[in-house]
């Protein structure tokens, strides 16, 4: 299973890039103007669990555990500008949907401040509703959906009037290329009502009331409500349908930039930093780390950590599982402990970690040992978020 992969999504000028270079720490193009990104910027990010050696109550060496805080990677793509009109292939509409196409969550940074217009042009603070440009960017994936399923409905209603095919079946197959399965499509179906319905019998509100759920249920979106610091009336907010964490892009990148310079203590997440004691700090550090101050006043952390754990762990849902080859000492073969920690999506068994690991111990798989319990597990048994587990193979990785 390839590393997770989160798209970052928003029209021009919000502060999407700047979101990308502050969780990734690699530095973009970041300019006021649109298309400041014209092909995706790809990185890694970190989400934050609480690492098995507290459970443990173990030391160990890894670059990944601070403090017992485990960071995990993931995919994050920051894709091109998106404008209305996309899905008909406007702006770099067709290049930002394809980009956006494997993400399993994506976030969709808006300028809560109001101060770009739809277009990411430059506004005067509080001119431009945010809100419209969440419902834009909702409604170019729908339409997007819907153009997907609407390409050849009437060839795919024939087909199940003639029993060539069944409708999860081939709605899923239409969908394949985003991820979708036909699990997805036939939960959808159900709670919609349409399981009993003819697909002939279908209206245009039901095609696009469907494609609005599986959108929901399938591509599942944050929204990372940016320079909420300058914006004038927050409640703004709670008009939002979507789940919302407010957000300083700005504010992130400027505390790493600080924290790898070695003037301030800070671990991304983190609701204050600390100056470093016998650091000599400039008089514009001095005003920008004040500026930080103000910020976290108001909006109490940068919100780039919690934006990022809540996709992960909150809409997706996925759990931290450390896989082990020595169940006693929770090493690997070189006597690493606790070397590697996976996500895996919820209801994950031990023989899906035995495929992720690798092919080869998936095939030969036998057992697994939960190294918190010391029992025997099967390949079907149900992992939960922070096991530690050793897989017992008949074959080792290639």
């Amino acid at each position: 299973m390839p590393i997770l992969q989160i798209g970052l999504l928003g029209k021009a000028n919000v502060g999407k890039s700047t979101f990308f270079s502050a969780a990734t720490e690699t530095p973009v193009a970041i300019g006021n103007f649109p298309f400041t990104t014209i092909s995706p910027n790809v990185g890694v990010a970190y989400v934050k669990s609480e690492c098995a050696c507290k459970h443990f109550g173990i030391a160990h060496k890894n670059d990944l555990c601070v403090n017992g805080i485990r960071f995990i990677p993931v995919k994050l793509i920051d894709v091109a500008g998106l404008v209305p009109g996309a899905h008909e292939g406007k702006g770099l509409g067709n290049q930002f949907l394809d980009d956006a196409r494997q993400a399993e969550v994506l976030i969709h940074v808006v300028d809560i401040a109001g101060a770009t217009d739809i277009q990411g042009q430059p506004v005067p603070i509080g001119s431009h509703d945010p809100l419209k440009d969440i419902e834009f960017v909702n409604e170019e994936f729908d339409e997007w959906f819907l153009d997907i399923l609407k390409r050849e409905w009437d060839k795919l209603t024939r087909e199940i009037d003639q029993k060539r095919a069944k409708l999860t079946d081939g709605i899923a197959k239409r969908f394949t290329g985003l991820g979708i399965k036909d699990y997805h499509v036939q939960d959808v179906l159900q709670k919609l009502g349409l399981v009993s319905k003819n697909p002939k019998d279908w209206n245009d509100s039901d095609l696009l009331t469907f494609v609005k759920e599986l959108r929901k249920n399938t591509k599942p979106i944050i929204v990372a409500a940016n320079k909420a610091d300058l914006c004038k009336d927050l409640d703004i907010v709670k008009k939002i349908t979507e789940p919302v964490i407010l957000c300083s892009a700005e504010t992130e990148l400027l505390l790493r930039k600080a924290s790898k310079a070695g003037i301030v203590r800070y671990d991304p997440g983190d609701e204050s930093f600390s100056l470093v004691e016998g650091k000599e700090i400039l008089p514009p550090q001095k005003k920008a780390l004040d500026v930080v101050s103000t910020v976290f006043s108001k909006i109490h952390s940068t919100g780039v950590q919690k934006i990022l754990n809540m996709a992960v762990f909150d809409l997706l849902k996925f759990i931290v599982v450390y896989p082990v080859e020595d169940e006693s000492k929770l090493t690997n073969k070189d006597g690493d402990v606790l070397p590697d920690a996976k996500l895996l999506p919820a209801d994950s068994t031990a023989k899906d970690l035995a495929v992720m690991i690798h092919a080869d111990i998936a095939k030969g798989f036998l057992h697994a040992i939960d190294c918190k319990t010391k029992q025997r597990i099967g390949g079907d048994h149900k992992l939960k978020n922070g096991d530690v587990i050793k897989i017992v193979s008949t074959l080792s990785r290639g």
